[in-house]
């Protein structure tokens, strides 16, 4: 069902994902993989009762970090957990003002740096096996469920997947998506302006009949109950078939401003119309850009990044007139929040 972006909107009047006082903790480590040479980032922000004073985690000369406590003890009680996946090019920094945001609202959340298509590894081979950003997610399931005495107790049957750009194609994969490279491909001569046809050209997947076959596997994993997808990227590869008879409740929050590379709708709005209507939720925010969904940009962010990359500057930038980025990010905390909190209420021991 699509949601009236005005009647939600008054969600966030009284709902302020910051204005929340309760501490959180921070935790960050390297998930080893032996077997497959995939060592994995992975964050953590989850509830605490802690006193002691925050420090700030995800800043960086562009973007404004978040506050948590390092290594503090969970908070009692079951917790519902979030996994969250970066887009292309991105990390676990982009989502931090939604990790965080979350946290305060109790949830336990984990972001993991996928290889090859992260800001710090643009591993050409990593980036190819695709397939394996959904088994990241489920990397981040296991190691925190395994570990309640550092993050606190996941409830489990009340686990999320949130992904933005690329990472919103990773979490309708792990939650039952199928792909069809040949039908991606198919789409792309159509569509070769479209932003996830050229990034998906340069990681190049299926460039071989056995990593095609891998592609096009189901990758989902049934723990996972919910998910949202924000501006996602690569859905036109999806199949009508996995997408009709997809099981898991589904968010789809799409950026409204007008985009050649990105229109909304070729993307979500075209996901939106192949989901289970009565499972699905699309909200489209007319001044949030692509980039809306990564952190709030520091002054004099855009400088920088230009002198160093020209171009690269449009990560700040939200629609012409535009509210500001944090409160389009408080808008979207509360629509998450909200889907969140109603499906996984419903989920049945």
């Amino acid at each position: 069902m699509k949601t009236a972006l005005g009647a939600l909107f008054l969600i966030c009047l009284t709902t302020s994902a910051l204005a929340n006082d309760n501490p959180i903790g921070f935790q960050s480590s390297t998930l080893p993989d032996p077997q497959n040479d995939r060592p994995l980032e992975m964050v953590v922000w989850y509830p605490s009762a802690t006193t002691v004073t925050p420090q700030l985690f995800g800043d960086n000369p562009v973007f404004v970090g978040a506050l948590a406590v390092p290594n503090a003890p969970p908070a009692a009680g079951e917790h519902p957990l979030v996994v969250l996946s970066h887009g292309n090019g991105g990390s676990w920094i982009n989502q931090t003002w939604l990790a965080s945001a979350l946290a305060h609202k109790g949830y336990i959340v984990a972001a993991v740096n996928h290889p090859g298509t992260t800001s710090r590894d643009r591993s050409p081979q990593a980036a190819a096996q695709l397939w394996q950003r959904p088994a990241d997610l489920s990397r981040a399931i296991d190691a925190v469920t395994a570990q309640p005495e550092h993050f606190g107790v996941v409830a489990k049957q009340r686990i999320a997947a949130v992904g933005h750009s690329l990472g919103g194609w990773t979490v309708l994969e792990i939650a039952g998506a199928r792909f069809d490279p040949d039908r991606f491909a198919k789409d792309c001569n159509a569509h070769p302006k479209l932003a996830s046809c050229i990034v998906y050209q340069q990681i190049n997947p299926a460039n071989t009949p056995a990593s095609k076959a891998r592609l096009a596997a189901d990758l989902s994993d049934k723990r996972v109950t919910a998910v949202v997808s924000l501006d996602l990227g690569l859905s036109r590869g999806m199949t009508d078939e996995s997408l009709a008879k997809l099981p898991v409740p589904t968010l789809v929050i799409a950026a409204g401003v007008p985009s050649e590379e990105l229109p909304a709708q070729l993307e979500s709005a075209d996901l939106v119309k192949r989901l289970p209507q009565a499972s699905t939720r699309y909200v489209e925010i007319s001044d949030a850009s692509h980039f809306s969904f990564m952190a709030v940009c520091k002054p004099g962010a855009v400088a920088m990044l230009e002198g160093a990359a020209p171009g690269d500057g449009i990560i700040c930038g939200d629609g012409e007139g535009a509210r500001p980025r944090e409160v389009i990010q408080r808008q979207v905390t509360s629509f998450v929040d909200e889907f969140l909190a109603m499906q996984l209420s419903h989920v049945k021991p």
